[in-house]
């Protein structure tokens, strides 16, 4: 292994190896956008005028398809990807694992007297059956229960990628159980689109649907592959999992937003080029804040098709960076010392009639719908904070939140000074009907001058799990590696079940009298009272508000285990039963999935930092400590005896200090063990992941830290196991 490590190393780019992948960029990126989506466009020249509508209205009003215009559909599909040499087609589909699945199958088909032609129908279209078993599933299927099936989403364009068409699709067991995260986003979108539309009646009868929209920023580390490949760490978990942190890391700021690496931006313009034929509409690249981390963002779109976007994003990231000789690396912590790297969600609702519903008008009527939608978004994250926060735990990303930019585990919401001294004011409103004097004052010299605050209401703070931006909410604790939909899940969900809630009482208080405003202003004074222990502007990194949080009653739930058990709280079960979005059963099991992975992840790394240390450190550390006996022996034989101790008190020292860190290893490594097969021996899940979180992580560190001393000493040695080396590659 060690042989294999060094043989990488001399495929280094500073030895001339890497080529300059020079890419070339067409005058208009624009012209490519779409080029490969069964786009808009593409079904007007392909479809009927009635399959066209059918698909649009499937879009739009969430109608049914008839398998007659399925049937057209299928055939203008493969038409148009064949045009484009496309020989194969796949129900694309995002399973519990946390990447993409897709099954290949042809067009081909033999027909009589020895011929084939290429056949695609509105049942292969409609549904394909993968086995359910194989993929997670928390218990719902066995492997004697293996059926699944993948179904057509018509909301989200197909698109092609190589030679095969993709079929955004929903995975669903025999049983009717989602196994998916669009199958319970849909319902989540669904249930928002209705209860905001309900709401939006008070203030615009023509909207007929609202959209949530999502905006998100994908940061991430490259490597060069050569010194990927030279850490089995890093390949097998994603992270370092040991080694010292170099002189230099990201203490002089001079990598954020700095000049871009020639074979980086070779990277990012073809992958750019990519993304507009695949329809993404990325617009934004830069250096991120650490060593060899960047960022790409792209404009809004519908909350599914982002979804769909960013998860297709990661896998065509990937291809494109073995094809420029990087490793991609989207763990949220690769590596300690350095900040971590987030997806920062920015979520708004958008209606039919083109308004932001997270952004303030010109008036004070729109600017009561604008504090409507605010306060209530508010609201939801207030009443539902820890199922919010259980949307976001992993392995992976407890080791990036509360520091280096990343927010802190207890969810607060930041507005900014300007709107915190205007939701005061409204708190202030009488009860009841106001006077015409209030009302007045109310509207013009609170409400009415909004837009004018929010002028000066940009700033970020970067502290903050939840903040508004002056026209969306930012949704910062989300992971790099996640999927975007399980945080859009739940955002929409408690949306909707909060602007539910809200158009109950609101109509409860206009029978008894008051009037549409009115009643309006009274609901939203008493949710500011209920919500200002949530709302925060300050450090959320300082201890001062982990206190001041639990005096709030606020949880800080730092580990995934204390998150997940949270998310099995009756509260959260009813509350996804009633919007319609899981069964109990289904809840179960995807908190039985994350659980599982949680420990499986832990179980990962203990076994690769054991195998680390005991068959790449310690032969190296005694290598190097056989080296320095030999030079002692050699001093014995050459000098005088008190002359000797002194010449040879350094390596002397150091022959010592290595035996004592390798015993350290040793011991650490066995306690390690010991506590590992403890934790797989506990069969209850839940149990389990706390027992690896409270009893094996903790024993990463005596190892890690033995190793490191020894890898100062042994450096020449261990020259590939160093931990930031891999980060010399950009020039």
């Amino acid at each position: 292994m060690s042989t294999l490590r060094f043989k990488a190393l001399e495929t280094l780019p500073f030895k001339d190896f890497r080529k300059d992948n020079s890419v070339e960029i067409p005058a208009k990126l624009s012209e490519l956008f779409c080029e490969n989506v069964f786009s808009e466009n593409t079904m007007r020249e392909y479809l009927t005028k009635e399959a066209f509508q059918s698909i649009m209205d499937a879009i739009k009003k969430g109608t049914k398809i008839q398998r007659l215009i399925a049937d057209q559909v299928a055939v203008a599909m493969k038409d148009w990807a064949m045009s484009k040499g496309v020989t194969h087609y796949t129900h694309w589909f995002q399973p519990l694992t946390g990447s993409t699945a897709e099954k290949h199958d042809s067009f081909f088909t033999p027909i009589e007297g020895g011929r084939a032609i290429e056949r695609f129908s509105g049942n292969l279209l409609i549904q394909q059956e993968p086995d359910a078993s194989s993929f997670p599933n928390g218990g719902i299927r066995n492997t004697f229960e293996a059926r699944g099936y993948t179904a057509w989403d018509p909301t989200s364009p197909a698109f092609i990628m190589g030679t095969t068409l993709c079929i955004p699709s929903i995975f669903i067991s025999y049983t009717g159980e989602t196994l998916d995260y669009k199958a319970p986003l849909l319902r989540a979108l669904n249930a928002v689109d209705e209860a905001a539309t309900n709401v939006m009646q008070y203030f615009d009868k023509n909207v007929t649907k609202v959209t949530p929209t999502l905006g998100w920023e994908q940061e991430y580390f490259l490597v060069d592959s050569a010194l990927y490949q030279s850490r089995p760490d890093l390949v097998l978990t994603g992270k370092t999992l040991l080694g010292h942190s170099p002189a230099k890391g990201q203490q002089l700021d001079d990598h954020y937003f700095g000049s871009i690496p020639t074979r980086v931006m070779n990277f990012m313009k073809e992958l750019e080029i990519e993304c507009m034929k695949l329809g993404i509409p990325v617009t934004t690249r830069h250096n991120e804040v650490a060593p060899n981390q960047f960022e790409l963002a792209p404009m809004f779109e519908e909350v599914n098709v982002a979804v769909d976007h960013n998860s297709l994003l990661m896998d065509v990231m990937a291809r494109i960076a073995h094809r420029h000789h990087f490793h991609i690396l989207f763990h949220e912590k690769p590596f300690a010392g350095v900040n971590g790297s987030g997806k920062h969600n920015n979520w708004s609702l958008a209606t039919d009639t083109g308004e932001n519903l997270l952004s303030p008008g010109k008036n004070p009527k729109k600017n009561l719908q604008f504090l409507t939608f605010f306060v209530n978004a508010i609201k939801a994250v207030h009443e539902y904070a820890d199922l919010l926060r259980a949307s976001i735990a992993s392995a992976s990303n407890d080791h990036r939140l509360g520091a280096n930019e990343a927010p802190p585990a207890i969810i607060s919401v930041f507005i900014g000074s300007q709107l915190f001294r205007v939701l005061e004011e409204l708190e202030k409103v009488t009860e009841g009907k106001l006077s015409p004097d209030e009302k007045t004052d109310l509207k013009l010299n609170v409400v009415g001058k909004i837009p004018e605050i929010l002028l000066d209401n940009t700033d970020r703070n970067r502290t903050s799990p939840f903040a508004f931006t002056g026209n969306k909410f930012e949704i910062r604790a989300v992971g790099s590696s996640a999927n975007c939909a399980e945080s859009m899940t739940v955002m929409n969900t408690i949306a909707a079940k909060q602007l539910g809630d809200f158009k109950k009482e609101v109509d409860a208080l206009i029978e008894t009298g008051l009037k549409k405003d009115e009643a309006i202003f009274n609901v939203l004074r008493e949710y500011i009272k209920q919500c200002k222990n949530i709302m925060f502007e300050g450090d959320g990194y300082s201890d001062d508000w982990a206190k001041e949080a639990e005096k709030r009653g606020l949880n800080n739930l730092k580990t995934t285990p204390e998150a997940l058990k949270q998310e099995m709280d009756q509260k959260f079960v009813d509350l996804y039963e009633e919007m319609g979005i899981f069964t109990h059963r289904e809840v179960e099991a995807r908190n039985e999935i994350k659980l599982e992975k949680y420990s499986t992840v832990i179980d990962i790394e203990a076994r690769v930092l054991s195998d680390i240390a005991r068959n790449h450190i310690i032969p190296s550390a005694l290598n190097y400590q056989n080296r320095l006996i030999e030079n002692v022996k050699g001093l014995k034989e050459i000098f005088e005896d008190k002359e000797f101790k002194k010449l040879a008190k350094e390596q002397m020292s150091l022959i010592t200090q290595i035996s004592e860190n390798i015993s350290k290893i040793k011991l650490g490594v066995e306690d390690l063990m010991k506590a590992r097969e403890a934790a797989k021996a506990t069969s209850d899940s839940q149990k389990q992941a706390e027992v690896y979180c409270t009893n094996v992580i903790p024993l990463f560190d005596p190892i890690r830290e033995a190793s490191d001393d020894l890898e100062m000493m042994v450096d020449d040695e261990l020259w590939p196991m160093t931990k930031y080396r891999e980060m010399l590659f950009t020039r």
